[in-house]
């Protein structure tokens, strides 16, 4: 079945606009135009045109007739936002190494002086990109009343944030005394802190529950940032470079230098971050149920 004239009109019209003979802003051919060049009604005509509208390919002017329309994207404008969002995107794919104002400005396609007008140097943007990270960490409302399942889900709510974005834990844990200020941090240690209501604890105790807690979860979690940035430099992974070890560690353990860590290996599987974490948060949790019962005495 041949096509409609008013369809061949209309891919007539677009093989020009794509072939560069109708520019953005170029008059197309009218519809008393297409009539006399396709022989066609005036209604097959206008119907051309308005397939090419609904396309997008043309667009109505009061006053100049139908013009070509343009079709270049339109980029959103540059946020705060956006340019956090970048960042935490190329620092996940590459690492905190690979960020730079300059190469996060070229991923956005704009000059690097453009993000100093919406991030005043790399040290905020780092704070920003921390912030959004670690508030990714799902946080119930009202949440468990009772202590223990109320901080087990805060651990392992930054232990998520932390394994999503292993360039995080570095950030955070920059100083665990003197953190960066983050909303998104602040809201953590709120929500924690509100596991020890009524637990007779001092307020001075209460917090530094909290920061061993979090503490920890963040050590843990730091060691994984070194062995995701080692795979990232290096494009080995650990199990690649413990592969390389595996022959200088048998001769340690086999020169009987260290008996006892030779007895507790032999057979071990590898112990990951993941069951570290979970053997490791148990016994914290422990901690914290001795220090309570003390407390009760």
């Amino acid at each position: 079945m041949s096509e409609a004239p008013y369809l061949r009109i209309a891919a007539d019209v677009r093989r020009r606009i794509t072939a560069g003979e109708l520019r953005p802003g170029d008059r197309v051919p009218s519809t008393r135009a297409l009539v006399r060049e396709w022989g066609v009604a005036m209604a097959t005509a206008a119907k051309a045109l308005s397939v090419l509208g609904e396309q997008g390919w043309v667009r109505a002017v009061p006053g100049s007739g139908t013009v070509v329309a343009d079709r270049t994207p339109v980029k959103p404008p540059l946020g705060r936002d956006a340019v956090v969002r970048a960042a935490i995107a190329l620092a996940d794919a590459e690492g905190l190494a690979a960020l730079s104002m300059r190469r996060l400005a070229a991923g956005l396609g704009v000059g690097p002086m453009a993000l100093y007008r919406h991030v005043p140097d790399k040290e905020e943007l780092l704070r920003l990109m921390a912030d959004v990270a670690l508030g990714e960490a799902e946080l119930p409302d009202p949440g468990p009343a009772q202590w223990r399942p109320r901080l087990e889900l805060a651990a392992r709510a930054q232990w998520r944030a932390y394994r999503r974005h292993p360039w995080l834990a570095p950030i955070v844990l920059n100083s665990l005394v003197r953190p960066p200020v983050l909303a998104a941090g602040l809201r953590l240690v709120d929500w924690s802190l509100r596991a020890l209501a009524g637990t007779g604890l001092k307020r001075r105790v209460k917090l530094q529950v909290i920061m061993t807690l979090n503490g920890w979860v963040g050590g843990l979690a730091v060691s994984n940032a070194f062995e995701v940035q080692a795979e990232q430099d290096t494009g080995l992974t650990g199990d690649q470079r413990l592969a390389a070890d595996m022959a200088l560690l048998a001769e340690y353990l086999g020169s009987g230098r260290f008996p006892v860590l030779a007895e507790v290996m032999t057979g071990l599987e590898d112990v990951g971050l993941d069951d570290a974490f979970e053997f490791g948060l148990r016994r914290q949790l422990d901690g914290i149920a001795v220090l309570l019962d003390w407390q009760r005495c």
